[in-house]
């Protein structure tokens, strides 16, 4: 099994899609160090904030190195040269437990991907030249929304290899990316796992946004740094499932790129890792946390079950919503004021009634409520049958 490949590759591949630009970058030195952020993320809790990450940190682990020395092999090359730039020891990389940082996996990937010229790193039967990841994220820049840009980003991913099969889907309330092998286990564990990292991180910095995973899945067996998937995948996995893929909400796919080609340009020349980094800021927040406070399973309406229901923090939650301009209580007011006009135009429940379905304990703190949100009592509104405001 050729996984070791997969994941320099993956590795490479990964970093490559930010760092290469039309032309090779001639500071190596920089770019390598660039790097190591982003494959730090890759290998560490991803819901932490990137930029309080040390790349100084042993949290990678040492299967990825070797995978990267595997690859060395693949084109008959040695890679004492780029594990010595890594100051990664033949003995180190012997351990099977082993931990390295982030910005050692960074120097020997991008030493690795240079040297060797092929992004894949020998994941694929044909070498992808220095540039392919950027060929293709440049292909995708103008589309007017992240479901046509993955879509021509999959579309053209099959120019560079047909080892793998790369498919958009939207069923229902989820959308999903999936990755099917043409030959069982040739691409391998790593390959596939970094070709689904690469493409969910280049969404993610395509709309600016957070894209929280539903679930993932892999086409093996649980492997032994298992661990490490939780936090470049969080969300429910399954592994040994029919095929990779990755999972999300369908809201995503409708929204607008927010970068174009200048801010590409940008971001592959500095080898910046926004690609796979979780990102703060979820776009689709605001209209989620609404969605659930009107879903009566999600039962109290407060910060903890409401985190809970969206696969984040209450602490993420409400900085999340400081970020985008709102607060959970406005939030619930707002719901709280929509569903209590609905029910006075569209119903004759006791004003009673719809205090309690709109969320108040008893019905003096909904006629104040009411009345500093339209200026009338609940009767008054009811009775001019004012239209939803």
């Amino acid at each position: 099994m050729r996984a070791p490949v997969q994941t320099s590759q993956a590795n490479r591949t990964l970093t490559r899609i930010h760092e290469i630009s039309d032309n090779p970058p001639t500071h190596a030195v920089n770019q390598v160090a660039n790097r190591a952020n982003m494959l730090e993320t890759a290998a560490m809790p991803t819901r932490a904030a990137p930029d309080h990450r040390s790349p100084s940190v042993t949290e990678t682990p040492m299967a990825f190195a070797r995978s990267i020395a595997t690859a060395y092999k693949h084109y008959d090359k040695s890679p004492l040269e780029a594990l010595k730039m890594a100051q990664i020891t033949p003995l180190q990389l012997a351990r099977a437990a082993g931990r390295i940082t982030a910005r050692q996996l960074e120097t020997l990937s991008g030493a690795a991907m240079q040297e060797l010229d092929d992004e894949g790193l020998g994941a694929f039967s044909r070498r992808l030249p220095w540039g392919s990841y950027g060929m293709l994220a440049r292909a995708s820049i103008t589309s007017p929304n992240l479901s046509i840009a993955l879509q021509r980003w999959c579309r053209h991913h099959a120019l560079l290899t047909d080892d793998i099969v790369l498919k958009v889907s939207t069923s229902g309330d989820s959308a999903a990316i999936s990755v099917s092998e043409k030959t069982a286990d040739k691409v391998g564990e790593f390959g596939l796992v970094h070709v689904l990292r690469n493409i969910h991180g280049l969404a993610c910095w395509y709309v600016d946004s957070r894209i929280p995973l539903q679930g993932a899945t892999f086409p093996f067996a649980a492997p032994p740094h298992v661990n490490a998937y939780a936090l470049m995948f969080p969300g429910a996995l399954q592994f040994n499932a029919a095929q990779a893929g990755i999972s999300f909400d369908a809201r995503y796919m409708a929204l607008p790129l927010r970068r174009d080609e200048k801010a590409l340009t940008q971001m592959l020349q500095r080898a910046l890792p926004l690609t796979v980094l979780q990102y703060r800021r979820d776009r689709m927040l605001v209209q989620q946390v609404r969605q659930a406070l009107g879903d009566p399973a999600v039962i109290p309406h407060n910060a903890e079950t409401l985190a809970a229901a969206l696969n984040t923090s209450p602490r993420s939650l409400h900085r999340q919503l400081k970020e985008e301009g709102a607060s959970l209580q406005a939030l619930k007011d707002e719901v709280r004021r929509d569903r209590a006009l609905d029910l006075l135009l569209r119903t004759s429940r006791p004003i009673k009634q719809v205090a309690e379905a709109a969320g108040f304990q008893n019905e003096k703190s909904f006629m104040r409520a009411f009345r500093g949100w339209t200026g009338q009592s609940p009767a008054e509104f009811r009775q001019g049958k004012q239209p939803l405001a």
